[in-house]
Formats: C-alpha cells, sequence, structure tokens
C-alpha cells in the first residue's frame, strides 16, 4: 500500500463531506469577522476547500482547564458555523504521561459544554501504522536518518538562537544503514536515549524548530490503547500534523506557541506527499488573571495537597468549574466575548465571573439559607404558617412551600446592637421586613454571661403580610429560616485561589495562594433546599449563587459550593 492511500479510506476526508455551497456561506457573512473565520469565508468561496473540517487535538495527560474551553469553543463553533464536521482526536504519543482516565474525562467534558463531535472519537495510536510507513518513506527520500548521538550532544549540537547547529556525525548515512536502524528500534534492539529518528532539514535554519527535529524516540512502554506492539513512539510535532492530513483536516486551528512549528509542519506534509493539505493558523492562548493554566502547576497544586482533587471548585479545570457550579453556557459566553485574535492578553477574571452570573439569574431558582445563625422569637405570632411563594420571581419554575415559624433564624450580620452609619437592617427598637412575610420590630436584646448576643425577641406587625405598613417606610428586607422546619446543611463558601493578578509573581506561585479561598460553615436552609439534585444551582437569597455538591450533596446531609456572590464589577461594552 502506498504512503497515501490510507487517506481517502478514513471518514471525514473533505471530497466525502455534503457541505453548504460557498454562496451561502458568502451570503451569511457578517462584518467584523474574526481572522480564522474570515481565513475559512475566503477560503469556501476562491474555492481552496469545499467544506471545513477542523478537530480538537487534546493530549490526554491531565484535565482540561479553561484554556482548552476557548479552543473547543473555537473549533466545534467554527465546524458549526460553516456546517462542517470537529472530530475530537486524542494525540496520544507519550504514553509514559497518559491515562484512560484523562481520555474518558475530556471526553465528558466536550460534551458537558455541549459540543459532539463526529463519529467516534480518534486517536494519533490508530495512525502508528501510516506513520511509521510514512517514516520509512522520508528515510528512502534521504529526507530523515537515525542519529545514534546522546540526548545531551543532540541538545549541545542544536546551537541557538544566535548560533547555528552542527551536523550530526550520522546525518550522511546511507538509506540502506538508516533503514536498518529504523527496524532495530522499532523491534527494541536500542535502549531508550540510545537512537531516534531525525528529520534531514537545515541545521543552520533560523527557526530552531527546522534543525532536523526528532521524528521517533524508543520508549519501551505499553500504550493505553496498542499496549505493547510498538518500541517507539512518533514525537508530537511528527503525528499532529499528519494525524491532521490523514483526518482531511481543513483548518488546523492552535495557539500562538506553535507558531515557530508551522514550517515543520508544513515540510512534514509536503514531504509525504499527502493528497489532503491541512493549513495550520494561530491565534493567542487564554490567559485569565488570577488564574494559573499550566498542568506542570496544576499537577503540583494537586499532588501537593493544596486543593482537594483535580475537581477542587477553586481549580481552573473543567471538572473543577463544573463542580464550583460554572455553568456550559456561561463558559461559552464568556469565550465568545474574549473572541479570537493574534495578540496575547491577559483577560479580566471579572469577565468570566460576569457571563457565569448572567447564565444563572434566569435559571437558578431562589431559596433561603442561613450562613450565620442567629436565633429570632417572634412573641406574637398567634400559629404556625406556610408561606407559598415562586422558585423564581421571572421565570415560571413552580411554587416553594415557606414554613414560618415562631422561633427562626436570621443572619447575624443583619443586626448590629450599635449599627454604623448607612446600616438598614435590624436594630434595636428597629423595624425590618422578613423576606416574602411580615414586618418585625426589635423589642429585646438576649446576651449570655459574656454579654454576646444570643437571641432577639421581636413582634411582627400583623397587616404588613404582602403588603407595606401604614404610616412609615420599612427600607431593610432580611432572609430568614424556620428553626423548627430548617434543615442544617454544610455550605462551602469558594474564593479566588490566589492573592494576586500575577499568581507567577514573586520566588514560587505558592507563596500567592489565598489562605481564606475556602471556608466551610454549617448553614440552616429553608427545607425545599433540601430536595435539590446534585448539580442544581440556585440564588441564596441575598447571599450569592450556590450549587448542590456534585458528589457529597444528599437529601439527607445537604451540601452546598458557592459558585459566586451576587456582586459584579465587570461592565460589558455596551
Amino acid at each position: 500500500m502506498k504512503p497515501n492511500d490510507v487517506v481517502s479510506d478514513l471518514p471525514n476526508h473533505p471530497t466525502q463531506n455534503s457541505q453548504a455551497s460557498t454562496d451561502s456561506v458568502q451570503q451569511e457573512q457578517q462584518p467584523g469577522l474574526d481572522f480564522v473565520r474570515q481565513v475559512i469565508t475566503d477560503d469556501l468561496a476562491q474555492g481552496r476547500t469545499s467544506s471545513v473540517v477542523t478537530r480538537f487535538p487534546p493530549e490526554p495527560n491531565g484535565y482540561l482547564h479553561i484554556g482548552h474551553v476557548k479552543a473547543i469553543c473555537l473549533n466545534f463553533g467554527v465546524a458549526e458555523e460553516f456546517k462542517g464536521v470537529c472530530n475530537l482526536r486524542f494525540d496520544d504519543t507519550n504514553p509514559d504521561a497518559e491515562e484512560q482516565e484523562y481520555v474518558t474525562g475530556i471526553e465528558n467534558d466536550v460534551k458537558w459544554l455541549g459540543f459532539q463531535w463526529d463519529g467516534e472519537a480518534r486517536y494519533a495510536s490508530k495512525y502508528f501504522d501510516q506513520l511509521y510507513t510514512w517514516a520509512i518513506q522520508l528515510i528512502e527520500q534521504g529526507d530523515a536518518y537515525v542519529d545514534l548521538q546522546s540526548p545531551e550532544e543532540i541538545k549541545l549540537n542544536r546551537g541557538n538562537f544566535v548560533e547555528p547547529g552542527k551536523n550530526s556525525p550520522y546525518r550522511e548515512t546511507s538509506v540502506e544503514e538508516n533503514l536498518s536502524r529504523f527496524e532495530k528500534m522499532r523491534d527494541g534492539e536500542f535502549g531508550e536515549g540510545k537512537a531516534v529518528l531525525r528529520a534531514k532539514i537545515d541545521m543552520s535554519s533560523p527557526n530552531v524548530h527546522m534543525r532536523d527535529p526528532i521524528l521517533y524516540r524508543v520508549l519501551h512502554a505499553s500504550h493505553h490503547q496498542t499496549g505493547d506492539k510498538w518500541k517507539i513512539y512518533p514525537m508530537y510535532d511528527y503525528a499532529h500534523p499528519l494525524s491532521d492530513a490523514i483526518e482531511g483536516v481543513t483548518h488546523s486551528l492552535c495557539t500562538l506557541e506553535f507558531q515557530d512549528h508551522r514550517a515543520f509542519y508544513d515540510w512534514v506534509v509536503a514531504k509525504v506527499n499527502s493528497t489532503a493539505v491541512p493549513r495550520q493558523y494561530e491565534s493567542s492562548r487564554l490567559n485569565v488573571d488570577y488564574t494559573i493554566t499550566s498542568k506542570r502547576k496544576l499537577r503540583r497544586l494537586v499532588e501537593g495537597n493544596y486543593v482537594h482533587g483535580w475537581d477542587d471548585p477553586r481549580m481552573p479545570t473543567v471538572v473543577g468549574m463544573r463542580r464550583r457550579g460554572f455553568t456550559a453556557e456561561g463558559l461559552r459566553d464568556f469565550c465568545k466575548r474574549v473572541g479570537v485574535s493574534k495578540t496575547d492578553g491577559i483577560v479580566d477574571v471579572a469577565m468570566l465571573e460576569f457571563c457565569i452570573r448572567q447564565s444563572l439569574e434566569n435559571t437558578a431558582a431562589r431559596g433561603m439559607a442561613v450562613l450565620n445563625p442567629l436565633k429570632v422569637t417572634l412573641t406574637n405570632l398567634s400559629e404556625a404558617m406556610d408561606l407559598v411563594h415562586a422558585r423564581h420571581p421571572n421565570v415560571d419554575m413552580g411554587e416553594r412551600t415557606i414554613p414560618l415559624t415562631s422561633e427562626l433564624y436570621i443572619d447575624r450580620s443583619d443586626f448590629e446592637e450599635v449599627p454604623p452609619k448607612g446600616f438598614k437592617r435590624l436594630v434595636p427598637e428597629g423595624e425590618v421586613r422578613l423576606r416574602h412575610a411580615y414586618v418585625i420590630k426589635c423589642d429585646e436584646v438576649v446576651k449570655d454571661a459574656n454579654g454576646e448576643v444570643v437571641e432577639l425577641k421581636c413582634s411582627i406587625d400583623p397587616d404588613t403580610l404582602g403588603k407595606k405598613p401604614e404610616g412609615r417606610k420599612v427600607k431593610g428586607v432580611i432572609h430568614w429560616v424556620s428553626a423548627e422546619h430548617g434543615l442544617p446543611a454544610e455550605v462551602r463558601i469558594y474564593d479566588r485561589l490566589f492573592t494576586e493578578a500575577d499568581p507567577e509573581v514573586g520566588e514560587d506561585f505558592l507563596d500567592n495562594l489565598n489562605k481564606d479561598s475556602l471556608k466551610v460553615v454549617q448553614a440552616i436552609i429553608e427545607p425545599a433546599l433540601a430536595n435539590a439534585k446534585n448539580e442544581e444551582r440556585f440564588q441564596f437569597e441575598r447571599e450569592g449563587y450556590f450549587v448542590a455538591d456534585r458528589y457529597d450533596h444528599s437529601s439527607d446531609k445537604p451540601v452546598f459550593n458557592r459558585i459566586l456572590d451576587l456582586r459584579d464589577s465587570f461592565k460589558p461594552e455596551k
């Protein structure tokens, strides 16, 4: 079989897909397209391609983070907009760092974000036979050779940005000898680090990525997909462009860090004479302040027990953000607002928080929870009653029953014996309205032996249920929960993981960890909240947005995570 024969036999080759006509795409073009969408529009209009095939190609060596969310939204988004397809492909070329756990996790993350790849998930490892065949072809063409230098010698002779590299003493070895050595590499006759296959390009190239880059290395490791079949594994820079070619990818979208790699991307695709010629386009990566996305540093947080695992709600991983209660809709909106450009920058985390709040405003039911309880006795409430109110003020989500009893809890911060200026909540002899209930007056303050306030005795104005009091204006409204029917709940208050906008400032990013990024409080919740489903989101009135924990919450032992508070510092452009 010729090296190119595999291309036309695989699914999703551009010639095998029916797509919208070029004219229809042109008609849908809108002013202000980002450069990626403009490129695709032009390619379709000028006939450079008749269809759009993109791919999201993660390495399954860790959990996806917020930077990957932007890549997912871009690749799947443009494929959908231009009536094309997007593949999910695992670039699994390093078995030492890869696990099936990450494969499964990545698939779940993509689905949760609201996207579906074309056909079955793909793997670069499924193309290893073809990649090996192409490596043989490169050797036979005189475009690759086996180098027996040590890794240290190869690195030293590569040169730097000022000095050119030096040719390997094995660079001019005959084709026959290179084929023989490569076969021995494949058969495991060379130990790890004893031989590599390198492209023969130009050791004096100003682009160091073109100085005879390594194509294959010896690695005696079992692979999660291919088992023990291979003793050699392709390098990412070799496998990635050729996997794109095999799949008929038309637009290979990546971040600016790969810009200098594009020359080799184009070189290797051209050298194997692939019938499909993908093109690489680079855009800025997503950088958010107060956030770290380095896999190495995220792993350090996990393994050092600075957080409680990869899905800790303070982590910028997709599983962490999901457990925090962030919505897929909010994350997609955030990526849309950030946009696509060729200039790196740092995005204000307040924009992310704004997008999440926007997505929660009309989707999160309301409820009441007291996070720091202070007992209140209503001395003249004649009998307990059930108040029925909507679960959301503006969206039909049904109703909930709120029991009102003579003993209840308010938040301790809603009472001040000596109030500061502008305080509009409960004070001695003062009035406030209980949310959804009566206006109450504080008649007596009860203290313990230490002088701490332990109870308030209040009276209700019986004519104020659903009505304004006559002859006076009551400004304050506070939330509450029945002491008899309220239920204890663990509430986890999450804040930003770092105290510095740039977590890298200083000698060690760990020095900038926010010691108060997690506080656990024992709260009292209204009974309806105990029936929350795992991952169901609520606005605890006056407190913020919360979610029933994905794993720990149950009706017997309710656990809620704070998603965000209600304050919003971000002002979107109009």
